[in-house]
């Protein structure tokens, strides 16, 4: 018996498989092509096969192109944040500049605290306008986790035990991140 010959249920040997059962049929053809090295299943498996990585190799490219795209969107929007915080700053900056334009010797005292006053409120209004909050906790109970103290002094009374009295620096809150906390004077009760 040959390497390409199988012995079928009657014991006689088949040139290939399936030609010793009867009617052969397609499913013999078929075999029959494999085994003689034609190619009729092979070829319709490589194309299957070609197709398949071309699907793949398309999808990778369109995720890695997403990606790119997501990831240059993701920037743009950052830029497009930032540009909006810088262009409120921009009129305060320009309040500033002027000030640093002014003759000592011609302006007093009391309207350069005015100036100031002024443009540190349009500073705020403009940052609250982005989502900027400044934490000022006078006469509030302690918040270690919003506010840092740095001295104590003697409450009055039991019930002022643990409350701010005075701030030395406010903190800021931005979209309810915590950027800074207040550093306050707390009132401790010693009685």
């Amino acid at each position: 018996m040959r390497d390409d010959e199988t012995v079928d249920s009657g014991g006689t040997a088949a040139p290939y498989p399936g030609a010793g059962e009867e009617g052969g049929g397609a499913e013999g053809a078929a075999d029959a092509g494999a085994v003689t090295g034609a190619p009729v299943g092979d070829e319709r498996l490589e194309r299957a096969l070609a197709t398949e990585r071309d699907k793949h190799l398309r999808l990778a490219a369109e995720f890695d192109n997403f990606r790119k795209r997501t990831a240059r969107e993701r920037q743009e929007a950052g830029s497009r944040a930032q540009a909006d915080l810088v262009l409120g700053l921009l009129e305060a900056l320009d309040d500033i500049m002027r000030f640093a334009d002014l003759d000592p010797a011609t302006v007093d005292s009391a309207t350069v605290v005015q100036g100031v006053g002024m443009v540190e409120k349009k500073m705020i209004k403009s940052l609250s306008g982005h989502g900027l909050e400044i934490v000022d906790p006078s006469g509030h109970p302690f918040d270690p986790a919003f506010h840092e103290a740095v001295a104590t002094e003697p409450a009055g009374t039991e019930a002022e035990d643990h409350l701010v009295a005075r701030v030395y620096q406010p903190g800021f809150v931005f979209r309810g991140q915590l950027l800074r906390p207040a550093r306050v004077v707390v009132k401790q009760w010693l009685g």
